[in-house]
Parts: structure tokens; sequence; C-alpha cells
């Protein structure tokens, strides 16, 4: 399926799940408005943050950005990622800048900026070998956003930009990739993680929060090419996809316990596993005769 077209339809289901959440808190579409929209996560939002370190986790060369305007740009993608399409929407910016870039202006970070780095994981042991930014160093680079953007703006008025920011979150999936066996335990672990760092946001004046749930990991091309070994085509893994569903439940509830926890916080569980697994079952829902080539090579 086209990139651009699977991004689009998270696009809108973020969408909706936004236009939801502010019916719910009695809000209009027109009060629904965002000051700033800041990024934190892995290669699902990372607009090009890994091409300022030291890492061979790289989107900097075609066939990455072949329809961005400007070329690869880092974003793993063809063109737009969520956070770009998204900050459109909501008519904050046309796209979300990586923060790690030098030329970044001023009326950039005032309007938010994307701290995330492809291939991190809540699991610092993730990150080990990549040399890519974890997501709990994220929230450094975060720390050093308010500070420049206080310099800006005022402490004051900085303060009010994050509380009024829209904060996106998209991780998880990296950590749960490498899993050897399905482990109840790092369920577990990976949840107190997502708690802290949610926490740590919090702290540090956030208050709208998207959190995304785990796609299908059993149906990641690397998965499926590893089990490829015993099977004459490809397939999505049943027990891996299982496992995300059972995290995802986990987490839309512990998410909603925060949210009581955190006042003034408005908390959301964004499900993209229904969304993507739904586009993997029925691609002629979507103007695609399948989802998975079962005879490609990877």
């Amino acid at each position: 399926m086209g990139t651009l077209m699977l991004y689009f339809i998270v696009v809108v289901h973020v969408w909706t799940v936004l236009f939801n959440t502010c019916n719910a808190a009695r809000l209009g579409p027109a009060s629904a408005k965002f000051s700033a929209i800041l990024v934190f996560g892995d290669s699902t939002v990372d607009t090009g943050n890994n091409d300022y370190i030291d890492t061979v986790v790289r989107a900097n060369f075609l066939p990455y950005g072949q329809d961005y305007p400007d070329g690869p740009t880092g974003r793993f993608s063809n063109g737009k990622l969520v956070p770009d399409m998204l900050a459109s929407l909501l008519k904050i910016k046309e796209a979300v800048p990586a923060f790690l870039d030098p030329k970044l202006s001023d009326q950039e970070i005032i309007t938010g900026v994307c701290f995330a780095s492809a291939g991190s994981g809540f699991d610092n042991q993730t990150n080990a070998v990549t040399k890519i930014i974890p997501v709990f160093k994220q929230i450094d680079l975060f720390r050093k956003y308010i500070a420049r953007l206080e310099g800006i703006v005022g402490e004051e008025k900085a303060r009010q930009i994050i509380s009024g920011s829209l904060v996106i979150i998209s991780a998880g999936t990296n950590d749960v990739a490498i899993l050897k066996d399905e482990d109840s335990e790092y369920q577990h672990f990976l949840l107190d993680r997502t708690q802290t760092f949610v926490k740590e946001l919090y702290d540090l004046g956030c208050r709208t929060m998207i959190i995304s749930g785990l796609p299908p990991v059993g149906c990641l091309p690397i998965q499926m090419a590893i089990a490829r070994r015993n099977s004459s085509e490809l397939r999505c893994l049943d027990d891996r996809n299982s496992y995300a569903q059972s995290h995802n439940q986990k987490l839309a509830k512990m998410l909603q316990q925060i949210q009581q926890m955190l006042s003034g916080s408005k908390i959301v569980y964004l499900d993209m596993y229904k969304t993507l697994i739904e586009m993997i079952d029925q691609p002629q829902k979507y103007g695609k005769q399948q989802a998975i080539d079962t005879s490609a090579n990877i």
C-alpha cells in the first residue's frame, strides 16, 4: 500500500480522535486550537534528527523523500509524516522541523519541533548499538528547547505555549520488535517506562498528549522475513500481533488512570493497531488488491 495513502488514513484517524476528545471536553472545533506541536518517539515520527547525530540509522537518501518538495529530509517516508500532516491540518505549521537542525529559526521554536529519533525505544538497551537518541534522552532535548523558548518569548509565555501544545508520542515498537519471545514481564517494564515518561512531560508543563499504541508488530517486514526461514511465503506472525494487542489493552487502561492522577491533563490513547490491521486484512477497502506481497524477497 502506498505510504501517502497509509499516512492519510492514519491522520484522519488521529484527527477523529482529537475531535472526539475536544467534544468530550465540551470544546467546539474552533476552540480546539494548539499553540504548538511537540513530537517524541521513533522513526514513525522522526522528521530528521538522526541526520545530525553519529548513527547509521538515517533516511537522507532516495527513495526516502522522493515526494517531499526538498527531497530526502531524514524522514522515514516518501513524503510527510503524520505529525507534519497534523500540524498542517491544525493550522500550526506546514511541517514539523527536527530540533537538532542547526538552522532552526525562532519562529519554528515557538510553534513546535520534533525530538524523535528513528530506532529509539523506551528501553535504553534498544538503543545501545545504533547510537540514536533514546526516548528518555529526548526529554533532555526538550529541556534545552524550553530554555531556548524562554529566551525568545519569556518564561510566562513559554509556559503558556507548552501547556497549550499538542504532544505526540510514538514509541515502543522497536522495543517489542527485538524481543526473542513474548515476555509478559517486559510488558510491565515498558508500561512503567511509558508512565514515567508521560509524568516527566507533565512536570515540564505538557498537558495534552496523544500516545500511540503498538502497531501489528507481527506484520513488520523484518519480523516476517525472519520467520520466513521455515516458510515459503511472508505471513504476519499471530503470536507477535497478540502480544501487541495485549500490550495495547494495558496501555489504554493505564493512560486513563494517569489522566485521573494528573490534574488538568488530557491524555489520549491512539489505537493504531486496529487501523493498520484493517488495512492489511481488507486492502480492497483502500483500493489495493493486497497489502503484503507474500512472494516478495526481503
